[in-house]
C-alpha cells in the first residue's frame, strides 16, 4: 500500500491542476453557475460542488478523489496478491496502473476517469478480503457498494459494467443467479436513472436521452430507399446524406444546423415516441439498422479505421474557457505529448483487449474455482458485458469510454496467469486471433486516408 500511495501522490502531483477537456469546463460551468442538468452526471457535479465549497480550487478537488481512488483499488489488489504468495502478480498490477493509456486518462477529470477510479475501489475493497480466503465483512461491502453506486451514477452505460460485476462479486459460483440479477438490475438502474438525475439531484431535462434513438434513426433512413419508416421523408433523408449529417465516428453533426433541420420531424418526439419509432423502423429495415451499429462499431473499437483516429489520447492543454480551469503543469503536458504516438498502436485498440478478455475467459473457465479465478471471471464479464453494449447503446468513438473494459482485463489476465500458464493449445488459437486482427488493423490503417485533423473537420467526414 505505501508503493500505491507514493505512485498516487506523484500522479497527482505531475497532472496538478488536472487536465480539463470540453466536458470538464461544462460540468465545472454548472458548479460555478450553481444550475445543472443530466447532459453529463449530475452526481459529479453535485459532488464537485461540495469539494468546491469545502475547500476550494477548481478541478483539483475531483483530480485528487479520481486518482486516489484509482490507486487505492489497485494498492489493495496488488497487497493482497502479494500476502498471499503471489508477490509477482502483485507488483505486475502497480507496474499496470502506471501503462500510459490508464495513467494519462486519469489526469483528465473526467466522468470516465471518476468511474474507474470508484470501480477500482470497489473491486479492491472485496479482493483485500475475498482473495485472502476471508468473507468480506457488512462495512466491506458497504463501502464497496458506495463505490460501485458513484460508477453507476458518474456514467451512462456504466450499468453494463457494474450489474453484472456486482452480481459475481455477490453470487459466484452461482452464476446463474449472477446473470439473472445482473438482468434485472440493469433494466431497473436504466429506469431509475432519469428519477434520480432529475429528482434527487435536481438536473433539469437537457434531452440526452433522445440522441441515442436520434442517431439510429437517422443511421437507418440514410441507408434505405424509403425511409418512412423511420419518419422522415425521402428530402429529409438525402439532406441527412448531403451534409454528412451521419457519422460512424460520432453523433454530433446531427446536433447542428443544418443536420438539426433535416430531422426535426423526429426532434419533437419525445423518448418514448424515439424508441417506438425506432423499433418500427428496425423491424422495417434490421439490414440497415445492423450496417450503422456495425459501422460504429468499428469505429469505437478501432479496428478498421484510418491512421490518426481522433480522441485517443488527452490534450496537452486545458479547453478554452472562462471558468478559470488552468492549463496541466509541465509534467503532465510532458507525459501526454510523450506518450501520444502510443495512440497508434495495439495498446489503445479497444478490440484488442476485448480479444485478450475473451481468450482469457475461457481460459479461466476451465480451471478450478479459487477466489482468484472467480474474481478474475467476474471482471471479464464486466469488460465484456461493457464492450457488447456498444453493440446497441453508444454513439462517440473516445478510446475513455473503454478505459474499465481494458484495465478488468488486464487486471483479470494477471490474476489467470498467476494461478498457470494457459494450455499451448489455447496460446496458439488466441495468439493466431489476435495476429490476424491486429494486422487487419494496420493494413487499414496503412491503405486508408488519414482521417481530418481538428473537429470541424470530422463533422464533414
Amino acid at each position: 500500500m505505501a508503493v500505491a500511495a507514493l505512485l498516487a501522490a506523484l500522479t497527482i502531483a505531475a497532472a496538478w491542476p488536472g487536465i480539463a477537456m470540453f466536458d470538464t469546463v461544462a460540468q465545472f460551468g454548472e458548479v460555478s453557475r450553481g444550475t445543472y442538468d443530466d447532459w453529463h452526471p449530475p452526481v459529479m457535479a453535485r459532488l464537485w460542488a461540495v469539494l468546491h465549497r469545502i475547500v476550494g480550487g477548481q478541478a483539483q478537488p475531483m483530480l485528487v478523489l479520481q486518482v486516489a481512488l484509482y490507486w487505492l483499488g489497485l494498492g489493495l489488489i496488488a497487497d493482497v496478491l502479494a500476502r498471499t504468495g503471489k508477490r509477482n502478480a502483485g507488483s505486475a498490477v502497480l507496474v499496470g496502473g502506471v501503462v500510459p493509456i490508464f495513467l494519462v486518462w486519469q489526469m483528465v477529470v473526467l466522468k470516465d476517469a471518476q468511474m474507474i477510479g470508484a470501480m477500482l475501489a470497489g473491486v479492491g475493497l472485496i479482493a483485500w478480503w475475498r482473495l485472502a480466503g476471508r468473507r468480506v465483512p457488512g462495512w466491506g461491502w458497504g463501502l464497496a457498494l458506495v463505490a460501485f453506486a458513484y460508477a453507476t451514477l458518474v456514467r451512462a452505460n456504466a450499468v453494463f459494467a457494474v450489474a453484472p460485476l456486482v452480481a459475481m462479486l455477490a453470487m459466484a459460483p452461482r452464476w446463474r443467479w449472477a446473470a439473472a440479477i445482473a438482468g434485472v438490475g440493469t433494466l431497473a438502474v436504466l429506469a431509475m436513472m432519469p428519477i434520480v438525475n432529475q429528482r434527487v439531484f435536481d438536473a433539469t431535462d437537457s434531452g440526452v436521452r433522445t440522441t441515442q434513438p436520434r442517431y439510429d434513426l437517422a443511421g437507418i433512413a440514410v441507408r434505405v430507399a424509403d425511409p418512412t419508416a423511420t419518419g422522415l421523408t425521402v428530402a429529409q433523408a438525402t439532406a441527412l446524406k448531403r451534409g454528412h449529417c451521419v457519422q460512424a465516428f460520432f453523433w454530433d453533426p446531427l446536433g447542428d444546423e443544418p443536420c438539426a433541420d433535416a430531422e426535426r420531424d423526429v426532434r419533437e418526439l419525445t423518448v418514448g415516441q424515439l424508441y417506438a419509432r425506432l423499433a418500427g423502423a428496425v423491424l422495417h429495415h434490421p439490414l440497415a439498422y445492423a450496417a450503422h451499429r456495425v459501422a460504429h462499431l468499428n469505429s469505437t473499437e478501432r479496428w478498421l479505421v484510418p491512421r490518426d483516429w481522433p480522441d485517443a489520447w488527452p490534450p496537452d492543454v486545458a479547453e478554452r474557457n472562462a471558468v478559470g480551469l488552468a492549463d496541466p503543469g509541465r509534467a503532465a503536458a510532458w507525459l501526454v505529448d510523450a506518450t501520444a504516438p502510443l495512440a497508434e498502436t495495439p495498446l489503445a485498440w479497444p478490440f484488442v483487449w476485448c480479444l485478450v478478455a475473451a481468450a482469457m475467459l475461457i481460459v479461466a473457465l476451465h480451471r478450478p474455482p479459487s477466489p482468484r479465478r472467480d474474481l478474475a471471471l467476474a471482471l471479464l464479464v464486466s469488460g465484456l458485458s461493457l464492450e457488447a453494449s456498444f453493440a446497441v447503446v453508444s454513439i462517440a468513438s473516445d478510446v475513455r469510454y473503454h478505459l474499465w473494459p481494458m484495465m478488468a482485463t488486464l487486471l483479470a489476465s494477471m490474476m489467470v496467469l498467476a494461478d498457470g500458464r494457459p494450455s499451448r493449445r489455447a496460446l496458439t488459437l488466441s495468439g493466431a486471433a489476435l495476429a490476424v486482427s491486429i494486422i487487419c488493423g494496420i493494413a487499414a490503417r496503412s491503405m486508408l486516408p488519414p482521417a481530418p485533423d481538428s473537429y470541424q473537420g470530422m463533422l464533414a467526414y
